[in-house]
């Protein structure tokens, strides 16, 4: 049944906003404060990742958290910059070939309108289901080889030296030809500061419940960490003149927000992006959904994938006019949130505010922040992201999986993010197509002293002499419908084939045109045999349908209500079930 759709399903702010209470507002406001503090340096961080001036990424961190608290379902996510996001925006403008900050900035700004106007349209068109569409070994995959990619592109900035590339061979030996030119000072600032972030994520935490700290101050201390890692290596690049001595610097961050406004609608670029801002829609979509899906069921509360679609939308419209770059619903910045005890989405808007202020005061502060830091954040980041382990799962429990996430892997790793994502899409619809295209088929028997049916191979049961019952369990269509006929073929020649036959279609859902007519082939075919075809408990809405074809007027056999029945009609025992 569909939902009736109403202002405040467009709006769900209309329906948390009635009940928010003084406490609601308490909470929200606390973690919002330890979201802030967050978002500071990792928006740096990604807008450098980006390619982009490390003032955009606090642009796409205020805004877009508003359009989400006016449109989101999800209580707890946070919108803004992520890692994979970032790097998919790196590669789109790469390829552009741009040279001036000011067209890079606004090819970043209508990225994002673009991505915010496909999944508009996605959301009116109620495709929320996309995500179904794209496996999640494949998406593991993906994410795996971009974290490889971010981490292997930040490593220049550890190092204080110049190298580029696009995929993880190109970036290695970029990065291998430039070794000589290895910057001691960059070095140092940049080891100290992974360290201190790496120690901050995996022991703060436990040294600070030793020294009497209560388990969530503890905890959301620990995630405040790198904004004391991002004030240490300011002040100490300041102190010590580190500018001066070749580590490269933030620099000058503009105060205050650019002016609102759409970016430019240059064909040229829309037509150049509509590939990557698409990609960005999907891939982006996917994180979020999967996100504010796993902090609603924490809290026994559900989101509306279209609705989702809309507020991501918004979003990144939101982004583009406030000069952002794409945006989705974070993991790491949701979970904070979450964990911070935020209970709506006003905690985002709280958030933005607290990052308005930043932008507004303290970007001056942010001069001698040492890009070495920025990148030792992305990097332990995306350390999250890397999970090898997807490969060994995939390997022990199905090949085929195996093969579509290794495919992935690989292909993103070999020749960038465009062609990996296209490799996941398309493994994933193959992955559905080859699993599908040969369905499983069982003879089916009855189990002694009772009405209930088996598997020949799995069980000891009872078959009758002239009669052949197959279980189907797939869908029929015309990826399958082949196979099918093959399989009856095979079974049903031979010097004793069976005088009658049964499809148990217990497990088909749907029969398409093309399975239909292999249906009534079958039919025939058997027909001119003298062997007689019976359905049997095929369920209502493919039965409505089968009633107005030849199938069903032409059927040799019946069609019974369960496989007891057609047993019995068969010349099977009619011994009573067993208690």
């Amino acid at each position: 049944m569909t939902r009736k759709r109403t202002l405040s399903t467009f709006l769900p702010i209309l329906g948390w906003a009635r009940q928010y209470s003084r406490q609601d507002a308490v909470d929200d406001s606390m973690a919002a404060v330890i979201v802030t503090i967050m978002l500071i340096p990792q928006s740096l961080a990604y807008a450098l990742l980006a390619g982009l001036p490390p003032e955009m990424g606090l642009y796409a961190s205020i805004l877009p958290l508003v359009a989400y608290a006016i449109f989101g379902t999800s209580r707890s996510l946070a919108v803004g910059p992520v890692a994979v996001l970032s790097l998919m925006t790196a590669a789109a403008i790469g390829a552009l070939g741009l040279t001036t900050p000011q067209d890079i900035a606004l090819a970043a700004a209508l990225l994002a309108l673009m991505s915010g106007g496909m999944l508009l349209a996605m959301g009116l068109l109620r495709l929320g289901q996309v995500t179904n569409f794209l496996s999640h070994p494949v998406i593991s995959g993906f994410i795996t080889a971009s974290g490889l990619l971010i981490a292997a592109s930040q490593l220049r900035h550890l190092l204080g030296i110049d190298a580029h590339g696009h995929t993880l061979v190109e970036t290695l030996h970029s990065l291998t030809q430039s070794l000589p030119d290895t910057h001691l000072p960059t070095v140092i600032v940049g080891g100290i500061a992974l360290a201190s972030l790496i120690w901050s994520r995996r022991s703060l935490k436990a040294a600070l419940l030793k020294i009497g700290f209560k388990a969530r101050a503890a905890e959301l201390t620990a995630k405040a960490g790198p904004i004391v890692v991002v004030i240490g290596t300011t002040v100490a690049a300041w102190a010590l003149d580190l500018g001066a001595q070749g580590v490269a610097l933030v620099g000058s961050v503009p105060t205050g927000l650019p002016p609102i406004g759409l970016p430019s609608l240059d064909l040229g670029l829309i037509r150049d992006l509509w590939v990557p801002a698409l990609m960005i829609s999907v891939i982006g979509f996917v994180e979020s959904a999967s996100v504010a899906q796993t902090l609603a069921r924490k809290r026994k509360q559900r989101i509306d994938p279209d609705q989702e679609l809309l507020a991501l939308g918004a979003s990144n419209i939101a982004s583009s006019i406030s000069g952002g770059f794409p945006v989705t619903g974070g993991f790491a910045r949701s979970v904070v949130n979450f964990d911070a005890g935020a209970r709506t989405p006003a905690a985002g808007a709280f958030t933005a505010i607290g990052l308005a202020f930043a932008a507004f005061a303290l970007t001056p502060l942010l001069f001698h922040l040492p890009k070495a830091t920025l990148a030792a954040t992305i990097i332990v980041a995306v350390l999250g992201l890397v999970d090898f382990g997807i490969l060994k799962r995939a390997w022990g429990y199905s090949k085929v999986d195996f093969i579509a996430v290794a495919a992935t892997l690989i292909t993103t790793l070999a020749f960038g993010v465009e062609p990996g994502v296209l490799t996941g899409v398309a493994a994933s619809i193959a992955l559905h197509l080859y699993k599908t295209s040969r369905p499983h088929v069982a003879e089916v028997g009855r189990m002694p002293q009772s009405e209930h049916f088996r598997n020949v191979l799995r069980h000891e049961v009872e078959t009758l002499p002239d009669t052949l019952m197959l279980r189907v369990d797939e869908s029929l269509y015309f990826a399958n419908a082949r196979f099918l006929e093959d399989l009856i073929e095979e079974r049903t020649a031979g010097d004793h084939p069976p005088r009658n036959l049964v499809l148990v279609m217990s497990a088909v859902n749907e029969v398409d045109m093309s399975a239909l007519e292999t249906l009534e082939d079958i039919n025939t075919t058997l027909r001119s045999r003298s062997i007689d075809l019976h359905l049997c408990e095929v369920k209502g809405p493919v039965m409505d349908r089968l009633q107005k074809t030849h199938l069903i007027r032409d059927l040799t056999g019946q069609v019974f209500l369960s496989q007891w029945q057609a047993w019995r009609a068969l010349g099977g025992s009619d011994t009573p079930r067993s208690a």
